[in-house]
């Protein structure tokens, strides 16, 4: 079997909303350049140079796309509210110098995340689909579908500060 059928839920909706995120985050993409493509090659320096004074930088944006990973995934079910690996929510905090262990270790953190929601995702059961996450406003597929989004949007501005920082 290969890896990528190995992924496979066996409901075509489940399949799709899988693809999507991978594409988002680490699988080839006709977009281009996919959220984890963004961060390789980038060292600790570089992911924490701002393009303004308070502005992100790479390394905040890096766990914060974990972060919401994580959300999505605990709002689909897979985790108890607080359990994420840092703190605070939504922008967690980042070391102001530059430390090359622990920019590997965040970005083993979002890989982790990426897995974990995919494992969610992948579980879920396909008539969950259609109900409302726990905060009333999106649907389950909604919100996985919004998380791949939010990966492109962030890459988008990995790929500027890039630009710029260059």
């Amino acid at each position: 079997m290969t890896a990528r059928a190995s992924r496979r839920s066996g409901d075509g909706r489940i399949e799709l909303l899988l693809e999507i995120l991978d594409q988002a985050f680490d699988r080839r993409g006709w977009h281009g350049t996919t959220l984890r493509g963004a961060l390789r090659g980038l060292t600790a320096t570089e992911a924490l140079w701002r393009p303004a004074p308070g502005r992100h930088n790479i390394w905040e944006l890096t766990v914060h796309a974990a972060y919401w990973k994580y959300t999505v995934r605990r709002r689909l079910g897979g985790s108890p509210t607080g359990s994420f690996a840092r703190k605070p929510s939504n922008w967690p905090a980042v070391s102001e110098t530059p430390d090359p262990a622990a920019w590997k270790l965040d970005i083993r953190l979002l890989e982790g995340e990426h897995g974990l929601l995919r494992d969610a995702v992948r579980t879920l059961p396909p008539a969950q689909l259609a109900a409302l996450s726990p905060q009333g406003v999106w649907t389950m597929a909604e919100e996985i579908h919004g998380v791949a989004a939010h990966d492109l949007y962030h890459t988008g501005q990995i790929q500027l500060i890039k630009k710029l920082m260059r």
